[in-house]
C-alpha cells in the first residue's frame, strides 16, 4: 500500500489533530493505508481506504467501534473522526501504545515469556467472547447465513482464495450450532497489541458481530511463521482461553469460510 501523504489528509482531520509533526508507517495489511500521527494534540492512528469493498469494511469497523466504546470496557481505540470524501474513507482513531502479539513473539526467545504472551492472547480472546454484545451489533439474520451470503457475493465480485466447489461444500456441511456471542471476526496475533507483556489494545474490528466464537478461535490459532506452528503454542493459548471449544472439523470449516474474506 502507498503511504499516506500529508497533503492527501482531509482538512477536517488536519484541523482536528492540529499541526501534524510527523507521520510514521507501521507494518500493515492489504486493505488500508495506516499512519501514526504525532501532532500538537498527541498521537493518533489514521486509516485510509480507496476501494468500495474496503471503504465498506472501514465504515463497518467505525460503527462497531462506536458501539464498543459506548457499551463495553474492552481495550479498543476511540473513534475521533470518520470522513468519506472523493471515493475514499478516512478514520482517525485513538493511538494505543504497544506492538502486535506477533511482533512481541518474534522478539521473545525466553520460553516462559513466550508462554505468558500466548496465555494473555488466549485470555483476551476469552474476554471478547465474555463481553455482552451490544444490541446494535445483533443482526436478525443468523451470523453463519450472513457470512455464507457474503462469501458467495465476494466470490462473484472480488478476488478471493476460495472456489465455487469449496463454497458449496461449506454450505452443505455446516458445523453444529453453538451459542453466539460478541466476536471480533479476525482475532489474530496481528490484531492484539501488547506492551511489556500486557494487552493494551484490540484493533481492526471490521468483522465485529454477534457470531460464532469458533470462528475467532480458528483464526487466532491458525499457523503463521514461527507462531502456532507447534502444539505447545496452542496449549498456552487454550490455557488462557480456559480450554478448547473446537473440534478438528470446526477448525477446518472456519478456515475454509475465511478463504472468502
Amino acid at each position: 500500500m502507498k503511504p499516506i501523504q500529508h497533503e492527501e489528509i482531509p482538512a477536517e482531520i488536519k484541523e482536528y489533530v492540529s499541526n501534524i509533526h510527523s507521520i510514521t508507517f507501521p507494518r500493515q495489511g492489504c486493505t488500508s493505508d495506516v499512519g501514526i500521527i504525532q501532532s500538537d494534540n498527541g498521537g493518533y492512528a489514521l486509516k485510509r481506504t480507496k476501494t468500495p469493498q474496503f471503504n465498506a469494511w472501514l465504515k463497518k469497523e467505525i460503527m462497531v467501534l462506536r458501539y464498543l466504546n459506548q457499551e463495553t470496557s474492552l481495550p479498543v481505540p476511540k473513534v475521533e473522526k470518520f470522513v468519506e470524501i472523493d471515493g475514499q474513507s478516512w478514520a482517525l482513531l485513538e493511538f494505543l501504545e504497544g506492538e502486535t502479539v506477533r511482533a512481541a513473539l518474534t522478539k521473545t526467545h525466553h520460553k516462559g515469556e513466550r508462554e505468558e504472551l500466548l496465555i494473555n492472547f488466549g485470555k483476551v480472546v476469552y474476554d471478547v467472547h465474555a463481553t455482552p454484545c451490544p444490541e446494535g451489533l445483533k443482526n436478525q439474520k443468523i451470523w453463519l447465513d450472513d457470512m455464507l451470503d457474503q462469501a458467495a457475493y465476494n466470490l462473484l465480485n472480488y478476488e478471493v482464495d476460495g472456489s465455487e466447489d469449496l463454497l458449496e461444500q461449506i454450505k452443505e456441511n455446516r458445523p453444529n450450532n453453538m451459542k453466539h456471542c460478541l466476536i471480533h471476526g479476525d482475532l489474530t496475533v496481528d490484531n492484539v497489541l501488547v506492551h511489556n507483556g500486557v494487552v493494551t489494545g484490540i484493533i481492526d474490528w471490521s468483522g465485529g458481530a454477534y457470531g460464532d466464537p469458533r470462528y475467532d478461535i480458528s483464526l487466532a490459532i491458525r499457523p503463521k511463521p514461527d507462531v502456532f506452528e507447534w502444539e505447545r503454542d496452542k496449549k498456552s493459548f487454550f490455557e488462557g482461553y480456559g480450554g478448547s471449544i473446537l473440534t478438528e472439523g470446526d477448525y477446518d470449516y472456519f478456515l475454509n469460510l475465511y478463504e472468502y474474506f
